[in-house]
């Protein structure tokens, strides 16, 4: 099948799946009433969390490293499992904000500021990289390589920080789980 065949049906379920996911997430956050689905309690999905997104950021990073090696099997294989550990993210984290009431960030001074400053970037450039990881590993998958890099200087950094971010959220928030 031609990629321009195939672009004509990635392409609007990339945006489609673009504008669910944060959608969903919104909603979730306000949701009247949780449904703990597992009996688990507050601080076990962050944690968990905190390790899927520390993990993407060395496989993003070591995919990266072979990239610039030319190494592009490796690459590859290590963005793919970022892309997986994503995708185990997310759906752990809509199951968490229909399990878990929000638990608010307790800190003071200037912790506060950093706090938000970090929080408010990570959620803002959360919802920007899905259609980045999306179209990034599209495009690499169906061998559009430059297209592929073009995005990908892009998508890169910003997933990065999403997921350096994630953690840090974690850690601010550890002491109020």
């Amino acid at each position: 099948m031609a990629v321009a065949k195939i672009d004509k049906i990635a392409i609007p379920a990339i945006i489609t799946v673009s504008v669910v996911v944060p959608v969903l997430v919104l909603i979730l956050m306000y949701l009247p009433e949780r449904y703990n689905l597992f009996g688990t309690q507050s601080g076990t999905f962050p944690f968990f969390h905190a390790v899927l997104n520390g993990s993407t950021a060395l496989l993003l990073s070591f995919g990266f490293y072979f990239m610039t090696i030319k190494e592009y099997k490796w690459h590859r294989n290590f963005m793919i499992t970022a892309f997986v550990l994503s995708a185990i993210f997310l759906v752990s984290y809509v199951i968490s904000k229909i399990s878990n009431d929000p638990v608010p960030y307790g800190g003071e001074g200037i912790l506060r500021y950093i706090y938000f400053f970090i929080l408010i970037t990570h959620i803002a450039l959360s919802a920007i990289i899905v259609p980045l990881v999306l179209f990034t590993m599209y495009r690499g998958l169906t061998g559009q390589y430059e297209k592929h890099a073009k995005i990908a200087r892009w998508t890169f950094p910003i997933w990065l920080y999403v997921a350096i971010t994630g953690v840090l959220v974690y850690i601010f928030m550890l002491p109020y789980y």
